[in-house]
């Protein structure tokens, strides 16, 4: 095998100058060193692709993942069912394109495939509009404080303490751009207590997850009137397959509603795709990030399908634009629509019941296990937080070599959640059986003992 780098090392140097690094060590050194392959691998020189190739799929065949380890873990990706039609029709090559389809003429089909999603994603908000989809909930989130903050002119948010820990780096992220001030609420008893809130400043939003990211429901109305105290908006973001159940954000009083959607149609993979979901009131649609597919008639009547509303600002008076983003996930916002349109209104609703039911059976199952205690005592519906006499970290390797993936560590410090910690977030989907949910109730009273 002959060395392929297609950088040269001046180039390297540069970048690694760039970012104030003087070597690639430096730059790996984030990856433990228990990690780390000592002395590089064991290929001899000269070694044929094939035999490379086996050596690499004996390697990589030491690693557990998937179908390997029954997955109690959500946190944001969960492992639902896929249906084989869902697969079959998103991966027709009419649908394969890296290309938004923003021309008319040459992309009917995508385009109304597109306007079927967000008349979906609509109803599933309550809400009147929603785009074509964004990068991941995270982008979304993002999204939704740069409308409210353009629209009201104000620059603080009120970020809820349960919102997803990554979400919020990335909102931290942008804000060191835009300059938006983020304000954390703290949590109590696993929901957001909007009355620690200071009043120093008016906010331009208040940010709350429902489920949140220890699975509790929080009370979305109480977050609607803590917002018209204040004339601010309310950013509510929301687990889709939840929809099925609760009654939806738009119906609580929601300006803007946000959202992860690889639970519809999206399988588990190393971190993504994702899909942000995105909805909105009909009077900010000026405002809509991304794109927006319409339906009209052509010049002989007929339906016809188009990007339509998109703000001038948007693509090139960019200094001026709330958002830049000018395109979608348009591959994985079709899965979406065809496993939403395969479930229906009632496969939903059976959907979201299946989870709760096995999120209740599990949780009453642990927590029966001596020295296990539930984080929040709120009702859930397919994730919950215990706190357990051994760190939780520990906890997801003793059970990996079980067969299970036990879950989340989950922390939480100052009233807001962390992705680290020595709780454990549990989440059951429909696909665990009570056989599993059992096996994996045992295996972790071994564990903690």
């Amino acid at each position: 095998m002959g060395h392929f780098v297609p950088h040269t090392d001046e180039e390297l140097g540069q970048m690694l100058a760039d970012i104030g690094l003087s070597s690639l060590d430096e730059l790996f050194d984030v990856i433990p060193e228990a990690l780390r392959l000592a002395g590089g691998l064991a290929v001899a020189p000269g070694m044929p692709e094939a035999d490379v190739l086996d050596e690499m799929g004996r390697l990589a065949a030491r690693n557990k993942f998937g179908s390997d380890l029954v997955c109690f873990a959500g946190a944001g990706a969960y492992d639902h069912d896929i249906p084989s039609a869902t697969n079959r029709l998103a991966f027709r090559s009419e649908f394969v394109t890296a290309y938004t389809p923003y021309q008319p003429e040459v992309a009917q089909g995508v385009l109304q495939a597109l306007f079927e999603y967000q008349t979906m994603i609509s109803r599933l908000a309550g809400l009147p509009v929603a785009n074509a989809s964004l990068y991941d909930g995270a982008s979304a989130v993002v999204e939704a404080t740069n409308l409210s903050t353009a629209a009201t002119g104000r620059q603080t948010v009120w970020v809820s303490g349960g919102l997803h820990p990554h979400w919020r780096a990335v909102l931290h992220t942008f804000a060191k751009g835009t300059g938006h001030v983020l304000v954390d609420v703290p949590l109590r008893d696993g929901v957001t207590d909007w009355t620690q809130a200071p009043l120093a400043e008016p906010p331009a939003a208040l940010l709350v997850a429902s489920p949140n990211y220890l699975g509790a429901i929080e009370d979305v109305r109480v977050a609607r009137t803590v917002a018209d105290s204040h004339k601010a908006h309310l950013l509510v973001a929301i687990d889709p397959v939840s929809a099925g159940l609760l009654r939806t954000a738009g119906d609580d009083g929601a300006d803007v509603v946000v959202g992860e959607g690889q639970p519809f149609g999206t399988p588990l993979s190393f971190g993504g795709p994702y899909l942000g979901l995105f909805a909105c009131r009909m009077e900010h649609v000026r405002r809509l990030p991304g794109r927006l597919v319409g339906r009209t008639v052509d010049t002989e009547g007929r339906p016809a399908y188009v990007t339509t509303l998109r703000a001038r600002e948007q693509d090139i008076r960019r200094e001026k634009a709330s958002s830049n983003v000018c395109t979608n996930q348009t591959l994985i916002a079709v899965a979406c629509m065809i496993q939403m349109s395969w479930l229906g209104t009632s496969g939903l609703r059976e959907l979201s019941l299946r989870c709760a039911r096995g999120t209740r059976y599990t949780r009453e199952a642990v927590t029966a296990i001596p020295g296990v205690e539930l984080v929040a005592s709120v009702p859930t519906l397919r994730e919950f937080a215990v706190k357990l006499p051994v760190p939780g970290p520990a906890v997801v390797a003793r059970m990996a070599e079980e067969g299970f993936l036990a879950g989340v560590p989950v922390g939480i410090e100052g009233g807001v959640v962390r992705d680290e910690g020595d709780a454990l977030l549990i989440a059951v989907t429909e696909k665990r059986t009570k056989d599993e949910i059992d096996a994996f109730v045992s295996a972790l009273e071994k564990v903690v003992r």
